[in-house]
């Protein structure tokens, strides 16, 4: 059931006055009964893995709350009777067996993650080194699951730190994995925020209707009439390595750049309004990523649950961890420095890795990753320099040139990076890259070469004023969100906004009958 769809709207239109009109002690309970047709209409094999994981983590959850209070009473009944070396070996037994219990349940699901995104490809190149029959092909990737195994393990990692205690009831745990707007495409959520509000009462309210219609009609208008007419470019540039090579790569760059942010964004918007509608709080994943000065900055503004994610559960506990600090140890007699720098540069490219191989199976998306985290160090690794620039020219480093030129010079470099994003393998990749310094041919772009893409010159320039209004807003959310000003200004004023929002995407949207719906980006991550 996807966002871009009448199934979906004919979805929440009977949900949404189902919801606010039951008792509110059961809002919880029906929602869930909502979130489960939504699962099944994916696919019912989909749905057996949601369960088992729903199953793996509560089961896992509860036993390590129990060994936690079990481990509280021995110690209590052994503290007048015991060593106190004695009763450290008790708790270290007790976080022992936390320990098996934890690494089994996560075995058990990223086990799940890894055959259906690796399954196809592990089974091509078994049967292409071996010659035996491939296998693997038919696992489909399931809705969500990325986002809903990530949220789901951060549950059970918070209840293995004892940040969190367990949830008690099976149903309520299973309301928060199979939230029905996060499965598309995120954000990845806690349990601690997102899972508590979905199990509070909640009671319509017009105002905040009014506004989570906004932010859904901002997301639908950028998806139809942006990132879906962008795609039909970007897919024809991509599809062709061969033939669109030289300037249509930097073509290529520019419309990837717009397509996949007016798509990404889009969909998070939808998700965040789906849940203000229902009076749920979701966290915000975008913070005007295209405005960054360096390439840090950018992934602390771009899907930002991702980042906090492996940060909180990845790059903290592995950089201190023992065999981080044994490296860092055995690593003095090469000067303080680098000591220093060991755990923090493996930790990070290995963070970087993962979110590759989190984005997909081809060895592009690998590359792509370790090529972010090896610019991410380099940049930490000029600090001074940049330091002593700033110091030497204070007028030009304070300037809107210069802060304009920081911006586009990171845009550039991770369109840049994007290009792994586009092709099939790694060799594609750069050889079309490259082809931009060694292939001049701007007069084939704009002699028809841009409309043999699959678009008209009117696509491009409802595309183009797109752009430039996504950007606007970009702008005029630096002072501020803009929701509450347009309501600040009256409610026929904000139906008026909203009526103009749905008049554009029903005059200049990409749907209806003929209209092969595309599904979100993000959503095959």
């Amino acid at each position: 059931m996807l966002f871009p769809s009448w199934a979906f709207l004919l979805f929440l239109a009977v949900l949404v006055p189902v919801y606010f009109l039951v008792p509110k002690r059961i809002q919880w309970i029906v929602l869930l009964l909502f979130n489960a047709v939504f699962v099944c209409a994916a696919g019912v094999l989909g749905a057996v893995f949601m369960v088992v994981t729903i199953g793996t983590v509560y089961a896992a959850s509860r036993a390590m709350d129990a060994l936690f209070s079990r481990q509280r009473e021995t110690l209590a009944a052994m503290k007048e009777t015991h060593t106190k070396e004695e009763r450290k070996q008790t708790r270290l037994r007790f976080e022992k067996r936390r320990r098996l219990v934890l690494i089994a349940c996560l075995i058990v699901n990223f086990g799940i993650l890894f055959v259906l995104k690796y399954g196809a490809m592990i089974g091509r190149f078994s049967a292409a080194l071996f010659g035996t029959r491939a296998f693997g092909q038919d696992l489909a990737l399931t809705m969500g699951i990325s986002f809903y195994t990530f949220s789901t393990v951060g549950y059970l990692l918070d209840v293995y730190r004892e940040t969190i205690p367990a949830e008690k009831n099976p149903m309520k745990l299973a309301l928060f994995t199979s939230f029905f707007p996060l499965l598309v495409q995120g954000p990845i959520t806690r349990f601690e925020t997102v899972g508590r509000a979905l199990l509070e009462p909640h009671t319509f309210d017009g105002q905040r209707f009014l506004s989570a219609g906004l932010r859904i009609a901002w997301g639908y208008w950028k998806k139809l009439i942006v990132a879906d007419r962008l795609l039909v470019a970007v897919k024809a540039l991509c599809a062709r390595p061969n033939v669109y090579r030289g300037d249509f790569i930097f073509v290529e760059m520019l419309l990837y750049a717009a397509c996949l942010y007016a798509d990404f964004t889009g969909g998070v918007d939808i998700t965040i309004g789906v849940g203000e509608l229902l009076g749920i709080r979701i966290e915000e994943n975008f913070l005007r990523p295209y405005f960054s000065k360096s390439i840090s900055e950018y992934w602390r503004r771009w899907h930002i649950t991702l980042g906090e994610w492996f940060k909180r559960y990845v790059y903290y506990p592995l950089s201190v961890s023992k065999p981080m600090r044994a490296l860092s140890k055995g690593t003095r007699k090469l000067g303080a420095g680098v000591s220093r720098r060991v755990p923090v540069y493996l930790a990070t490219l290995l963070v970087w890795a993962l979110t590759g191989a989190w984005h997909g199976s081809r060895p592009t998306f690998l590359v792509w990753g370790l090529l972010n985290g090896a610019v991410i160090l380099i940049s930490e690794e000029l600090k001074p320099l940049y330091a002593r620039f700033h110091k030497r020219f204070p007028r030009l480093t304070a300037s809107a040139f210069y802060r304009g030129f920081t911006v586009i010079r990171t845009v550039l470099l991770l369109s840049s990076l994007r290009i792994l994003d586009c092709y099939g393998t790694v060799k594609e990749a750069f050889s079309s890259f490259f082809s931009m310094f060694t292939t001049w041919n701007w007069g084939a772009v704009f002699r028809g070469g841009i409309r043999s893409l699959g678009l008209s010159y009117t696509d491009y320039a409802i595309a183009g004023l797109g752009v430039i209004a996504m950007f606007a807003l970009s702008m005029a959310q630096r002072k501020g969100a803009i929701r509450p000003r347009i309501q600040k200004r009256g409610t026929v004023f904000s139906v008026c906004v909203l009526l103009v929002l749905i008049g554009t995407i029903l005059i200049f949207g990409r749907y209806g009958f003929g209209f092969d719906a595309s599904q979100f980006i993000y959503n095959r991550f």
